[in-house]
């Protein structure tokens, strides 16, 4: 494979990438198997993928560059490599979940978003790492090698969408898929250094996904999951967003298609778009403890808006802190009597933390006073929203931290249980609002530490401009973890 002179492939955006296939420059096979030479360098040390389908997206990319030569339009996608979560069902491609349950489960129909990046052209590389059914926010499960985090492989790279987040923050994927149920997309997004985006809820379908009650652990979590782009820049968001947004009748929450324009909420007058807003910025939400090194950076970053014309006030959000309300709700949505029968057989087997989770003598008082809980929270956002246009936080309390751990029990000299350095997310996935973590920074040591800015309800438009114009003060496409160059990997070479 001969590539055009000067261009890494691995380090090209998906829009550049798009357009370059699009006018001849390159093909659909050089991109792919400049990915998958990628994968082979990068994957044995940093596991990203539980299965690669290089055959697969080969002969899609044979497709592709047919299409091309006819003079044939294969779609906004087409030759553009994906990486989708192993919690999102690929017809024909084996979907773990993370769960001995589910190893040998392939699927015999798309998830929606997947049937949608198939047919605009995508090609798909391969399955991405998860925690068991999604219920962890890191990337480790009984069935698959933790995935590693490529800013520091010690470190844990985040979850529920570890792999994806790892394949595009290292290049073995431009684009990828992840979901989210309590931060799953922004959390290791933030780790690693990447544009993470949680849509407002039923902007992107679902299904077999949260809807398919044959399917416990899949079944689970209707209330709460978003599935949404991981990306390199807020323009490769916008372009993927065009493809999986717009309603399906498989999903009851599904809203209209028509009041957003993905790909004009990033053009170049996005800035404009900022100038007058009126901005919230709360470093804690007024009760999490905060790493220093966190709290420096973002509050640095929220400047930028300033800069821009916005209003930034620091708030008191008055929101409730509803995080031991949070598992009560996942409950809630989850098939227990088909969860139970499972950890009776597999149990052992299983990740100890989800086998406790689902053994716990719930009551109905637990259910129905997180219900309370959440109609508390969206009613105290949705007035703090009333008089700000955006709110800006932290995406979390600490950046990377050791492989194995749930979560740091120490932060900002506080003790705190494991779950608290992601007391910023699950609140939007209890309200449905349109939230994205955008890289802010990194610390003294070189980690990623991301910022969330969160919209009104179905504001998506509002957030993804924001993120646009931020992105163009303080550009961050050049900056890569230390893995090795690709310009070092000789196209076409395999191990």
């Amino acid at each position: 494979m001969t590539l055009a002179p000067g261009i890494d492939l691995t380090r090209t955006s998906a829009v550049d990438l798009a357009a370059m296939i699009r006018a001849g420059t390159i093909t659909a096979t050089e991109v792919v198997e400049s990915c998958l030479t990628r994968v082979d360098a990068l994957d044995g040390e940093l596991h990203a993928f539980v299965e690669r389908t290089d055959d697969l997206a080969r002969e899609q990319a044979a497709v592709v560059d047919a299409a091309f030569a006819r003079g044939d339009d294969p779609g906004p996608l087409a030759g553009i490599p994906i990486a989708i979560k192993d919690l999102i069902a690929t017809a024909g491609i084996v979907t773990r979940n993370g769960s001995v349950a589910y190893q040998d489960w392939v699927p015999d129909e798309d998830d929606i978003v997947a049937e949608r990046v198939r047919s605009a052209g995508a090609l798909i590389v391969g399955k991405t790492t998860v925690p068991e059914f999604g219920y962890s926010g890191v990337g480790h499960n009984p069935v698959s090698p933790a995935a590693r985090n490529p800013w520091n492989p010690a470190l844990t790279p985040g979850g529920s969408s570890a792999g994806s987040a790892v394949a595009v923050a290292t290049g073995m994927a431009p684009l990828a898929l992840g979901s989210d149920g309590g931060g799953s997309v922004r959390i290791p997004a933030s780790l690693c250094g990447l544009v993470g985006f949680k849509a407002s809820m039923g902007r992107v379908p679902l299904y077999p996904g949260c809807r398919d009650e044959r399917y416990p652990g899949v079944s689970s979590w209707e209330s709460l999951e978003h599935i949404g782009p991981m990306t390199r820049t807020v323009g490769d968001t916008a372009l993927l967003m065009s493809v999986i947004a717009g309603p399906d009748p498989r999903d009851r929450h599904s809203l209209p298609a028509g009041d957003t324009d993905w790909i004009g909420c990033i053009a170049d007058d996005s800035a404009e778009h900022v100038a007058g807003l009126r901005i919230a910025y709360s470093p804690d939400l007024g009760y999490l403890p905060v790493e220093p090194a966190v709290r420096e950076v973002v509050a640095e970053a929220v400047t930028a808006f300033e800069q821009l014309g916005a209003t930034v006030v620091e708030v008191e959000p008055g929101i409730h802190d509803s995080r031991r309300h949070f598992w009560p709700m996942v409950i809630a949505d989850t098939d227990l009597v088909g969860m139970r029968n499972m950890v009776d057989e597999y149990g052992d087997r299983m990740s100890p933390h989800l086998v406790e989770l689902i053994r716990h003598p719930w009551t109905a008082e637990d259910l129905t006073t997180a219900q309370m809980v959440r109609k508390r929270v969206v009613n105290q956002v949705s007035r703090l929203m009333r008089d700000h246009d955006l709110l800006i936080t932290p995406t979390l309390a600490v950046p990377a931290f050791p492989v194995g751990m749930q979560g740091p029990e120490l932060i900002d000299g506080h003790m705190v249980d494991s779950g608290s350095w992601l007391g910023f997310l699950n609140i939007f996935n209890m309200t449905g609002q349109p939230a994205i973590s955008v890289p802010a920074g990194h610390t003294a040591d070189g980690l990623p530490v991301g910022m969330q800015i969160v919209g009104r309800h179905l504001a998506d438009g509002d957030v993804l401009r924001a993120a646009a114009a931020f992105e163009r003060t303080q550009p961050w496409r050049d900056r890569w973890p230390a893995t090795p160059s690709p310009g070092a990997l000789q196209a076409g070479e395999r191990r």
